[in-house]
């Protein structure tokens, strides 16, 4: 049953995100917008995001909810898979990882674990998160320190979230989580330069390969290390 509303609601906050999706890169308020969306849901029927947006959100939610079940910190996953989806689409199209997206997220998402760190009996997760976060942020800022021109900040920020998110987990899900970006952006590369479609020279938005090595490292990050390590 937790599926099936998790689901549901992904369909919901999937149709909201085409509001993020097409304002968000112009600087255009959202809130109005997305008010106006609630109350007459087929003012967005025609956009083209919102199938894919619909059925993106709702897969995800629904693999968290498989995932965490009723654990106090499936809220927080929620909106960390619906940033995701938002983030990844509009890297694509604009080749900006927004901060206003990036903002939301970190301030709606640490209430949250807060709280579920409250709420369990292992109050230890929120440090592993915030220390994700900091290893994280860190590690891909020497690398835009290194590298400018390969790795933008809004990357850079974008990691605080992916790693406060793994990190809650444990550590070894952060290295693993960047690793899998890192991997799934190599590969990406390389095929889209066999395709013709980028030469070395053009930049390659690098923030869909980080969300998506992100949540397999959350999905089934468990399973990848003890294969690894096993």
């Amino acid at each position: 049953m937790l599926t099936l509303v998790c689901a549901l609601l992904g369909v919901i906050v999937g149709s909201l995100l085409t509001v993020v999706v097409d304002r968000v890169p112009s600087k255009q308020p959202v809130s109005s917008a997305a008010r106006a969306l609630l109350r007459r849901p087929g003012t967005v029927v025609g956009d083209r995001h919102t199938p894919m947006l619909q059925v993106a959100t709702a897969g995800l939610f629904a693999a968290a909810a498989l995932r965490f079940g009723a654990d106090w910190a499936l809220p927080a996953y929620l909106v960390f898979f619906a940033a995701m989806v938002a983030v990844a689409v509009i890297d694509l199209e604009h080749f900006i990882v927004p901060n206003r997206v990036v903002g939301a997220t970190l301030a709606v998402s640490v209430p949250l674990l807060a709280l579920a760190a409250v709420l369990e009996p292992d109050r230890s997760s929120l440090v592993s998160a915030l220390v994700g976060a900091v290893v994280a942020g860190g590690g891909l800022l020497v690398v835009n320190l290194v590298s400018p021109q390969g790795l933008g900040m809004g990357d850079v920020k974008l990691a605080l979230v992916l790693g406060l998110f793994l990190g809650w987990i444990d550590l070894g899900h952060v290295l693993l989580g960047l690793f899998l970006g890192f991997l799934l952006g190599a590969l990406g590369g390389v095929v889209l330069i066999m395709l013709k479609r980028r030469t070395r020279r053009d930049h390659v938005p690098f923030a869909p390969y980080l969300a998506v090595g992100a949540v397999l490292a959350v999905l089934a990050g468990n399973l990848i290390l003890d294969w690894y390590l096993g």
